[in-house]
């Protein structure tokens, strides 16, 4: 899960980084609305979390510029404004969740999760397919009944292939959605990574759509697969 995070106080924003570093997060944090749009025109994020008070104005101003803009991005405002209108005004102005300041990491990380499920269009948090079974939150995941152990990056991929089924991902959406702004990424990382994915969970986890990127195996696909490994 790749998050925005628009941020102006430096000590919420690293310790947002580190709490959700524990779900496998990629959180980019940045802290003016400048920064912001040019974040959202420079990568893709499955979702924002966006403060109101910033320094070079009001997050529910780049908030209606987004959705007038046609941005479905889902947003979480998370912010001190604790009336009962501000909650009011910034949903109507477009977010989908709202958090108060102070706030538990726990209960962000859970919400961020359920913004991400809805955009798939998932009702439960626990993601199946086909023998595979993933926990987004637990950060569990099992073949065949059987737990097995990635290193984080491939978990990191293997989810964004389970939260899109059946969507083709190019390489530069895969891997907005592992590495941060800042990461250096070596030019071959994410073959490797799908590489060990098809050694582990068999060849047919992910497809290769040639041309356009890749895709989520058939759940078939993936059993047979493991069969025959």
């Amino acid at each position: 899960m790749h998050v925005l995070l628009i941020e102006d106080d430096d000590l919420v924003a690293t310790g947002i980084q580190a709490g959700l570093a524990d779900y496998d997060a990629v959180v980019d944090p940045v802290m003016t609305l400048a920064d912001a749009r040019a974040a959202l025109r420079t990568f893709s994020s499955d979702v924002v979390v966006l403060d109101l008070g910033l320094p070079d104005g009001d997050g529910l101003n780049l908030l209606a510029e987004w959705r007038a803009a046609g941005v479905n991005v889902p947003v979480l405002v998370l912010t001190a404004r604790d009336r009962i209108s501000d909650r009011v005004t910034g949903l109507q102005g477009g977010a989908d969740d709202y958090l108060l300041k102070p706030f538990d990491l726990d209960e962000l990380a859970a919400r961020l999760q359920a913004l991400v499920r809805r955009v798939a269009g998932r009702s439960r948090a626990l993601i199946e397919h086909g023998s595979l079974r993933f926990d987004p939150l637990a950060r569990r995941l099992t073949l065949d009944e059987c737990e097995i152990s990635l290193p984080r990056r491939e978990l990191m991929l293997l989810e964004v292939f389970l939260q899109a089924p059946g969507s083709v991902l190019t390489a530069d959406q895969l891997k907005d959605r592992l590495y941060g702004m800042n990461d250096e990424v070596e030019s071959n990382a994410l073959n490797v990574h799908i590489h060990f994915l098809r050694r582990k969970l068999g060849s047919g986890v992910i497809e290769t759509v040639r041309g356009l990127g890749y895709r989520l195996g058939d759940p078939a696909a993936i059993d047979a697969g493991q069969r025959n490994e």
